[in-house]
């Protein structure tokens, strides 16, 4: 079912006296007070500090660049990412996904869930908040791009002229997820054959597509993967991970995502800091905010590659949906860290679950 929402609606006046008793809360949060998505709050800001582009994203995406050093934001219901940097080296041609693979901002974009685009200009404390805000066809957040003191505004402001929509009504679409397959029962896999494949896996990215083959869902394969290639934690195994990686300054990789982006950190953490229900990190160039109690599993994650094994601990929530992943630093022809394959193994010593 398609829904939408028009200026004037009876949404506009609960989100204005929402607003009212709550100044200060967030559009998603509000969103989900009043049992919507965010776009179709954003949507009723048209022509009040947002502007509709063209759902041109790749086109967009290649421009983002000129804007200069900013803060990439992507994040799914229970875990933020925000990185500060340059969009460098993308590769937004392919049909299904696209890249920015710099030192800082580094993305994996998947174009399918993409449905919508905005530019955002919002009056805060210090002066006016500019960012460009990407939607899925649920009206749910895929990505979005803040300019920083020192980015380029006169470029932003090029974008919106280019890009802007000849559609500035206050209107959007939004069309639910459909419902995901049961799991099947593990008596119906063929776990001989999956676990032979999984041991000859080559690259790490055939997971993926050896899942789909077998008819598991993620979590489901991690239970029934080959001996010694999963082990589940407890699931305060994030936050002693962190705080052992921010002790040692070991580097990791921390991916965060969605449907339509996974966004990567890769470096030290350091400043670990606890708010009601949030674990964070709050460093200069890297902010990571995850829903601790959200997590309701979480596996140590082992595949072959050419370079080695690639260890991962992963953490999900109640529905099998990958919350939060964190590997160590490396990158492709580079075998793992052996601090990382150290912290892990110690880790899977103390917080093993039977």
């Amino acid at each position: 079912m398609e829904t939408s929402t028009t200026a004037g609606t009876d949404l506009q006046q609960r989100y204005t006296d929402l607003l009212a008793s709550n100044p200060k809360m967030r559009i998603r949060n509000a969103a989900i007070e009043l049992g919507v998505s965010e776009v179709e709050l954003l949507v009723l800001r048209i022509g009040d500090g947002v502007t509709r582009l063209r759902p041109e994203f790749r086109d967009l995406m290649a421009e983002v660049p000129t804007l200069g050093r900013v803060m990439a934001l992507s994040r799914n219901s229970d875990a933020v990412h925000e990185r500060k940097g340059e969009y460098l080296d993308p590769s937004l041609t392919g049909q299904h996904v696209g890249l920015f693979v710099g030192a800082d901002i580094d993305l994996r974009i998947f174009w399918g869930p993409w449905n919508s685009a905005f530019a955002v200009i919002e009056e805060g404390k210090d002066g006016p908040r500019r960012s460009l805000q990407f939607f899925a066809k649920d009206g749910e957040a895929i990505h979005k791009v803040y300019l920083l003191p020192e980015s380029n505004v006169t470029a932003f402001e090029g974008l919106i002229e280019k890009y802007k929509s000849d559609d500035q009504s206050p209107v959007q679409s939004v069309k639910p997820w459909p419902a995901e397959p049961a799991e099947k029962p593990d008596a119906g896999i063929d776990v001989e054959n999956f676990q032979t494949e999984w041991k000859a896996m080559k690259d790490t990215h055939d997971f993926y597509g050896m899942t789909r083959k077998y008819g598991v869902s993620r979590v489901q394969a991690l239970r029934l993967a080959p001996k010694g290639f999963s082990t589940k934690l407890g699931n305060n195994a994030m936050r002693e991970m962190v705080g052992e990686a921010a002790k040692s300054g070991l580097p990791i990789m921390v991916f965060i995502g969605n449907k339509g982006m996974i966004q990567i950190h890769t470096g030290a953490v350091k400043n670990i800091m606890d708010v009601p229900e949030w674990f964070n990190v709050i460093d200069p160039d890297f902010n990571m905010h995850v829903r601790e109690g959200a997590i309701t599993e979480s596996w140590v994650v082992r595949k072959p590659s050419e370079d080695g094994m690639v260890t991962a601990l992963e953490c999900f929530d109640v529905k099998g949906t990958l919350v939060v992943q964190f590997f160590g630093k490396r990158k492709p022809g580079i075998p793992e860290l052996p601090e990382w394959a150290a912290l892990i193994a110690d880790l899977e010593k103390r917080l093993k679950q039977a």
